[in-house]
């Protein structure tokens, strides 16, 4: 018997709980859009400091309503981009 035959076909996919959440199996969240406000205060606290801390982080992500993982991987993006340009 081939795969699949005789399991039911979802009517429709399950939508996706907002842009924080993934979405389905193996779904992936939508790309944060940044204001150019909150890049602005992730390049300064980048000149400062390359590499955050968890403290830093956690007080960065509070302040700039974002989360820990958005803000860790900004930086670690933006190290990166340096790292292309050098």
């Amino acid at each position: 018997r081939p795969s699949g035959a005789g399991q039911p076909v979802p009517e429709e996919a399950p939508e996706c709980p907002g842009p924080e959440e993934p979405c389905g199996r193996g779904g992936r969240r939508l790309r944060t859009a940044f204001s150019a406000e909150q890049i602005s205060t992730l390049e300064s606290s980048f000149q400062r400091q390359q590499y955050l801390g968890a403290a830093e982080r956690r007080q960065l992500a509070g302040r700039m309503r974002l989360s820990e993982v958005q803000i860790k991987t900004w930086f670690q993006n933006r190290r990166m981009k340096l790292k292309r340009q050098l």
